[in-house]
């Protein structure tokens, strides 16, 4: 039976953001960074402060939540299940990986399952190759000339951004903030019910976005770490003016009250925290990401409570009243979104190419290939600067996270 109010929850809007990590958004704390539509999504909704992904980088994180799996391929997507049980359900822009900014210019697919949805759109763009102003920030290169650019697999590609003329009509995220609007339209005329995938490739790199969102976060034009802190932020902020699109079109339709929302991104991302960038390793600005869910009938609130993305399948699932499959390996949030002090599980597990990590509300503790290991206070050290494993006193601690990490990784496989 569908949760809330009875009846209710008919429809689901999905919306992924790409490379988001939850710290810059100000529903989790940042007083700069200008995001008022996700602020009144979470105002509306259950915020999880400490929710993490599976899959440290974009495809093995997207495949991971599509299928609740913590790996691997196995079992019905999550389309697939709700087409199973009666819905329509689409994709516009990027929800399974896509090469950013590859497949983008190309107006491709990637790694998409065309089983997933009844109907998929892309929402192509020019990517570093917009005109406009342009910067190589890491080879102090700033030019408006079109030739010579990073384009895709390039390897300075990540440190680009365009501040571009005009309204942004012409980027991926307003195409696909768009097309989004359009379907709600169609869907707001149909009995069917419909499950809505809409993927946003920004904040992910090349930074483009209109000149108007950079001029919002001014820097010290002496330091390119902070122009990519602009970059980052113009990007997130024009994001979510497309995404506001998209809630005030459910809105418009009268669908929001049959309507339950998610929100949320496929990791997070590193912005010379600890000298680290981008992505792919096992600290908390990579691995924790932001996590709405807004349901009607529901109180909002905020969790502390783990969670991971693998629960986002069966809560779904159990909110419209789908069966949930036997390969799901999530558990449903519903019973935190009815109470937010309730827990599901003790500790998240997420997993990178040279290690794993368990994030438990404490502790954060991480085993990479070559034996090595990490632990951190969460409590006394949010930020992981001092790593405590040769500590005598937390001895027993360690144990214990390697004994929980090879029993969960005995579940995964």
């Amino acid at each position: 039976m569908a949760h809330g109010e009875e009846g209710k929850v008919k429809n689901v809007l999905f919306l992924v953001s790409d490379d988001l990590k939850a710290s810059v958004l100000g529903c989790y704390g940042d007083a700069l960074c200008e995001t008022p539509n996700i602020d009144r999504l979470a105002a509306e909704g259950m915020v999880f402060e400490r929710a993490y992904c599976q899959g440290t980088w974009c495809l093995p994180s997207r495949r991971s939540f599509m299928r609740s799996r913590y790996e691997g391929k196995k079992g019905a997507t999550l389309g697939e299940n709700f087409i199973a049980h009666g819905f329509t359900s689409a994709r516009v822009g990027k929800i399974f990986h896509m090469r950013v900014p590859g497949d983008i210019i190309d107006g491709t697919h990637g790694e998409d399952v065309k089983a997933c949805w009844t109907e998929r759109y892309n929402a192509p763009g020019k990517e570093a190759h917009t005109p406009g102003d342009y910067a190589c920030l890491n080879l102090n290169i700033f030019t408006d000339e079109l030739e010579g650019r990073q384009p895709t697999r390039m390897p300075h590609r990540m440190f680009v951004t365009v501040e571009t003329d005009g309204n942004g009509s012409d980027q991926p995220d307003w195409r696909a903030a768009e097309k989004s609007v359009e379907l709600l339209g169609n869907y707001a005329q149909q009995e069917k019910p419909f499950f809505l995938a809409t993927g946003f490739v920004r904040p992910h790199y090349p930074n483009v976005a209109p000149r108007q969102f950079f001029e919002k976060y001014p820097h010290r034009k002496i330091e390119n770490q902070q122009r990519m802190w602009t970059g980052y932020y113009a990007t997130v902020t024009f994001m979510d003016e497309q995404l506001g699109k998209v809630l005030d079109e459910l809105e418009t339709r009268g669908l929001r009250d049959s309507t339950a929302i998610v929100f949320t991104s496929d990791h997070g991302y590193h912005l010379g925290e600890h000298t680290f960038w981008q992505k792919s390793d096992l600290h908390e600005e990579v691995t924790r990401v932001p996590l709405i869910i807004s349901v009607p009938g529901m109180k909002p609130g905020r969790s502390d409570s783990i969670v991971e993305l693998i629960d986002l399948y069966p809560t779904l699932c159990d909110l419209t009243g789908v069966a949930i499959p036997e390969s799901a390996q999530g558990s449903s949030l519903v019973p935190i979104l009815e109470n937010p002090e309730v827990e599901v599980k003790e500790a998240a597990l997420s997993i990178a190419k040279k290690g794993h990590s368990l994030r438990s509300s404490d502790w954060a503790y991480m085993r990479y290939q070559d034996g090595s290991e990490e632990l951190y206070d969460m409590a006394k050290d949010p930020g992981q600067f001092t790593n405590l494993v040769k500590e005598e006193d937390v001895s027993e601690v360690i144990e214990g996270f390697r004994i929980r990490l090879d029993q969960r990784l005995e579940l995964v496989k």
